[in-house]
């Protein structure tokens, strides 16, 4: 999905061109080296940062990579490899546990200080004069919070986090001061790549999505804007996305609480704003709620996704309040994209399958694939 912006030019493509070979979606290998590099080198989002509670270290998989995650005392959050420096044990050996002042290695009793890694005991060691402590601390992970979300990145000098609009679209929405209120986590069986392909096109809507295409006229057309159409010009007048009467994605198309007071009348009129951020996540900012999903490769045929819906703290005070009812909506659609995203997944797996032929209305496809290939033309 894109963000409903009204447009200079047509983003439609002028021609027809290869999708990625078939290799992408099944080999093991390409597998690797999408982790070793777009997904090493990339700001990859793990949730909301107030998910990490003070005195608490978790472990993140980051691009197969096992990291902590910690909130020290103070608040200050850090990010460390599950690796001890002595000689590669995991530190942190469960998905959530306690942490101090120190994280101690339950193998040999090293310890570091939690917040800035340096190594302050050897347990029963009596290192040597050659032995440098100051060398020996935790490996720091890149750590970054935008709008309350966290990114971590295993590169050394990661740069700004990047969205497909920039991230000021959402400076109007109180990002950071929403709660998390309905959570939603399952593996769907297919490629990472496909989950991102179906969301980057609305050609498969009017067959999978009936109730959105209700909500969102114009995706009954199989394009996501009115830019998309075929007979699209410059001077094409630019109406409401969503349906007369509606104003969010919700059961109803009613707003489920206060609508956020900053917004322009544009916003409200839009309905709704997509931020993409590959390859780990995307948001969506409704008039009245936040939206997230983030997807993890688990393997070359496997995708974990995580959706979270994110309120106003008086939205989820209303007497009565469900913020799963409310989530109910776009988790249909989320469950009908995975649906379709493993159908495909099956159907590039016959032998008949070589690689697909993109249409004009699939440019963000070949914008995603031209990005792919772009990173993983770098070794790591």
């Amino acid at each position: 999905m894109t963000h409903p912006a009204t447009p200079t030019v047509s983003p439609r493509l002028d021609h027809c061109p290869a999708g990625l070979p078939k290799a992408a979606y099944f080999d093991p290998d390409w597998f690797e080296r999408e982790r070793a590099t777009l997904f090493a080198r990339q700001w990859i989002m793990v949730g909301r940062a107030d998910a990490f509670p003070a005195g608490r270290m978790r472990r993140v998989s980051l691009a197969g990579a096992s990291v902590i995650v910690l909130r020290d005392g103070q608040g200050t959050l850090a990010a460390w490899h599950n690796s001890c420096p002595h000689r590669g044990s995991e530190l942190c050996h469960s998905d959530d546990q306690a942490v101090g002042a120190l994280i101690r290695c339950p193998y040999h009793a090293f310890a570091y200080d939690a917040t800035d890694g340096r190594l302050v005991a050897t347990g029963h060691a009596v290192p040597t004069d050659d032995f440098d402590r100051a060398a020996h601390g935790l490996r720091p992970v890149a750590l970054r919070v935008w709008n309350g979300f966290l990114f971590l990145s295993l590169a050394g000098g990661p740069g700004p986090i990047r969205s497909d609009v920039g991230l000021l679209t959402l400076d109007r929405w109180p990002m950071a001061d929403l709660v998390t209120g309905h959570r939603f986590q399952t593996e769907v069986a297919c490629n990472w790549k496909t989950f991102w392909e179906n969301y980057s096109e609305c050609l498969h809507c009017p067959g999978i999505h009936p109730a959105l295409c209700d909500l969102v006229p114009v995706y009954r057309q199989g394009i996501m804007g009115w830019s998309e159409a075929a007979s699209w010009t410059q001077d094409h007048p630019e109406g409401p996305n969503l349906r007369l009467g509606a104003e969010s994605w919700t059961p109803t198309g009613a707003a489920c609480g206060p609508v956020f007071p900053d917004l322009s009348p544009a916003d409200r009129r839009a309905g709704y704003h997509f931020v993409t951020l590959w390859p780990s996540a995307y948001v969506v900012a409704h008039i009245d709620y936040v939206r997230s999903v983030r997807l993890e490769p688990v393997s070359p045929t496997r995708t974990r996704l995580v959706a979270e819906w994110h309120f106003a703290p008086a939205t989820l005070a209303q007497p009565g309040f469900d913020a799963a009812e409310v989530a109910a909506f776009a988790l249909q659609v989320l469950m009908e994209d995975g649906a379709a995203a493993e159908m495909n997944q099956r159907g590039m797996a016959s032998p008949g399958f070589t690689t697909a032929r993109l249409m004009p209305e699939e440019y963000e496809i070949h914008r995603f694939h031209q990005w792919v290939l772009a990173e993983m033309e770098h070794t790591p």
